[in-house]
């Protein structure tokens, strides 16, 4: 899914470094095997901004810092700042702006003007309704009445994108009636956990579940490539969903629960294993073909993992701080009539709400679980979107081959608390396209 900038971003400026290796000049007038042109290597360096918040001990804002106040080392090694962007109460201020890109040779371009139509603050939000509950739909969309009332101020762009049926496609924007449109739409769609058990599993697991889970990642990451283009703004990422568990309800769906117990599981999958026990004589546990299926499925949190962190590394090389909110609230007991097991509902939730937690913590941002003080979570994100830094510098450390780069960024002033992306990760090298030889 791609969204339109509608003219509005602005791209940062690239500095292209190009070391050449020259061929030597062959000796013989007309060698029978011409050498082969040695490869030229291109290195390209970009802008490197990081969000930075300071506050004093009291745990107001700090707005008056210079140039001088910062420090900022990766992987240890102290940057210059080329670029800082002081935003207080969302009005923007370019205390310094990087140097423009060289000109093209033999051309003469006119200096550009600085463009005074700029958004002090940009949102955008993720409506995953494949991980959303049908019955919490009134919820949601109360939510999103309190995010339009109390987050989204005049003069900020935002854009809003859901995940699955409720079809929801809005472009970056100032209009906030377009986000009442968009709120009337959203419609919960997310498995029940009697889907889940009664549903057919693969090798790994629920296929359906992790369907859906790379539907919402890979509308994300769309999301994430277009905000890459944006710079010297605090980009934030709404991500409205009840998360994630790639082994959910296992021993319900395995059918090893205990036949007695009055809590459903898949029956077809109870009566195979009855029927191979009976066979050996063995046991309900030692069944062979359930204890290699659960061996199968041990590794899905581990994939889970994976995936998570390559949306979290997508969201620092973008610069993007995502805020996590389960619309659920305090999530107590399942569903009467879904009649799912306790324990296994608690490990669904505690997993669910985990991987939120990821999303937010390693992006910067916080995450809204299992509470149901909405507003006092939103004035957080108001504030922290509000009033903030944006650094930038070119890295000193060019080395393609050192893609995670851990970032720390002090501040000279005494008493003053920061809060910065920690790390960012480069883009892995894309691999030549191979050409069959004559």
């Amino acid at each position: 899914m791609k969204l339109k900038h509608n003219g509005f971003w602005s791209t940062a400026c690239l500095v292209a470094l190009t070391a050449g290796l020259s061929a030597q000049t062959a000796a013989p007038a007309k060698p029978a095997n011409p050498p082969q042109e040695k490869p030229t290597f291109r290195l390209q360096v970009d802008l490197v901004t990081n969000d930075v918040i300071v506050r004093d001990e009291k745990g107001n804002f700090v707005p008056d810092l210079k140039q001088d106040d910062f420090e900022v080392f990766e992987d240890g090694v102290k940057q210059d700042i080329t670029s800082m962007t002081v935003v207080t109460g969302g009005r923007v201020n370019n205390v310094l702006a990087p140097p423009p890109p060289p000109p093209p040779e033999g051309i003469i371009l006119p200096r550009t003007r600085p463009r005074n139509d700029v958004s002090g603050r940009i949102f955008l939000f993720f409506v995953d309704d494949l991980h959303l509950q049908f019955h919490n739909t009134g919820r949601v969309r109360d939510l999103f009445k309190r995010i339009s009332k109390e987050l989204v101020h005049d003069g900020d762009m935002f854009g809003i994108v859901s995940s699955g049926p409720s079809s929801i496609a809005i472009d970056m924007t100032y209009d906030k009636a377009r986000l009442e449109e968009a709120i009337k739409k959203i419609a919960g769609n997310e498995l029940k956990p009697s889907d889940i058990i009664q549903g057919p599993s693969g090798s790994q697991g629920p296929s359906e579940v992790r369907y859906r889970a790379h539907v919402a990642f890979s509308t994300v990451n769309d999301i994430l490539q277009n905000l890459e283009t944006v710079h010297n703004r605090r980009k934030a990422l709404v991500y409205v969903s009840d998360g994630y568990d790639f082994n959910p309800f296992q021993d319900a769906r395995l059918g090893l629960m205990d036949p007695n117990s009055p809590f459903a599981q898949n029956e077809f999958a109870r009566n195979q294993n009855q029927m191979r026990t009976s066979d050996d004589g063995s046991s309900n546990q030692t069944d062979p073909f359930t204890q290699q299926q659960k061996q199968n499925e041990e590794f899905a949190d581990a994939d889970l993992a994976r995936e998570l962190g390559e949306l979290t590394r997508q969201a620092n090389r973008a610069n993007v701080t995502m805020y996590t909110i389960d619309p659920r609230g305090l999530v107590g007991m399942g569903d009467i009539d879904e009649q799912v097991d306790p324990q296994q509902w608690s490990e669904f939730v505690r997993k669910s709400q985990d991987s939120l937690r990821v999303i937010a913590e390693e992006t910067g941002g916080i995450a809204v679980v299992n509470q149901n003080d909405f507003s006092k979570a939103l004035k957080r994100i108001d504030a922290e979107t509000s009033d903030y830094y944006v650094l930038g510098y070119y890295s000193k450390n060019p080395d393609p081959t050192k893609r995670r780069r851990q970032i720390d960024v002090k501040v000279t002033r005494k008493g003053a608390n920061v809060w910065f992306r920690k790390e960012y990760v480069l883009k892995p090298v894309p691999r030549p396209s191979s050409t069959s030889k004559p």
